[in-house]
């Protein structure tokens, strides 16, 4: 009995998370240029999704600086499919459009391959699970893992390894490595927002039943973090080599969020972003002792900030509902 009920638990958050994926939003990109040490401008602004203005367009990810991949579900549809707006052309292409719904793109790190959660149907049952496909789309892909599911979330840490949140009673945070389907739990109670820093390190949100939510930084490997930028990026391919297990590598609380807030973007220099509301804020670390507002979005009809997407070259996509 206790087994069939933890499982219809772990069914219903499944259930749950499926469903949270389709209210409605859109997306919108501005050119965001630092004009000071603490300022910021916001110009140049578009809204890319009104293609599907009522309905669900989320998951912004950059592919390149010209290249963005979102979630889209038009209203009437059952699933969500990808789709690559052309920020150059201003075009779009629908890149998916099977029976199960596809969420979430990321470059892969090989940059020949893209991958995504897909929701696939097993008789009564959800699976989701990280697919990955060719960029040029000429075959139709196949799962990273061979027997890993229940992936909401994921970050690609390297060629190998992968952050992902799985959907579990409760969910929890975890490093899997896609040759073994080795699963190493980094933290429980998580947020679905978590990205590798240029130090290796990984960003992630940890929850608490009292809404006092923190941004920490969890260490991927035993290396230094005082080596040169450029040996860093000799290694941002291969695996953290390191003897110690992750569970028992250092963790460090960096700033509590900000109210109710669990998406954020890092910039090059460390600093974070973060929204509440209509408003964006940023936390540097070795600077400011709080979050400080750099941007008030309300003026452009957009209310509650929920993801950002960040360009290479300082492009940021908002979402909004």
């Amino acid at each position: 009995m206790v087994k069939k009920n933890s499982l219809l638990l772990v069914m219903l958050c499944v259930a749950s998370f499926v469903h949270a994926q389709v209210e409605p939003s859109n997306i919108y990109l501005f050119d965001m240029t630092r004009t000071s040490d603490t300022t910021y401008a916001f110009n140049n602004p578009r809204w890319l999704t009104h293609f599907n203005e009522t309905g669900y367009n989320n998951q912004p990810a950059f592919f390149d600086m010209e290249k963005l991949y979102i979630t889209v579900q038009e209203p009437g549809d059952n699933q969500t499919d990808l789709y690559l707006l052309d920020l150059r052309t201003q075009t779009k292409v629908k890149v998916t459009e099977t029976a199960e719904g596809e969420y979430s793109p990321a470059l892969m790190p090989t940059r020949y391959q893209f991958s995504a959660v897909r929701q696939e149907i097993s008789g009564r049952d959800t699976l989701l699970r990280l697919w990955q496909f060719p960029i040029d789309r000429l075959s139709n892909g196949k799962p990273v893992f061979k027997y890993i599911n229940g992936i909401g979330y994921y970050h690609w840490i390297n060629s190998t390894q992968v952050a992902v949140y799985m959907v579990d009673n409760p969910s929890y945070l975890a490093l899997a490595d896609t040759r073994t389907d080795e699963l190493q739990t980094i933290a429980s109670n998580t947020g679905r927002c978590f990205k590798r820093m240029r130090n290796g390190n990984l960003a992630f949100v940890q929850k608490s039943d009292f809404n006092n939510w923190y941004i920490m930084e969890k260490k991927l490997s035993s290396y230094s973090r005082g080596r040169s930028s450029s040996r860093f990026r000799s290694r941002t391919n291969t695996a953290p080599s390191s003897s110690t297990p992750i569970a028992d590598l250092p963790v460090t609380q960096v700033i509590e969020t900000l109210p109710g807030s669990e998406d954020f973007e890092v910039l090059p220099d460390g600093s974070f972003l973060m929204a509440l509301g209509s408003k964006l804020f940023k936390y540097n670390p070795r600077r400011d002792d709080d979050w400080r507002e750099i941007g008030d979005f309300r003026y452009f009809g957009i209310r509650n900030i929920t993801r950002m997407a960040l360009s290479r070259d300082s492009k940021l996509a908002i979402v909004a509902n």
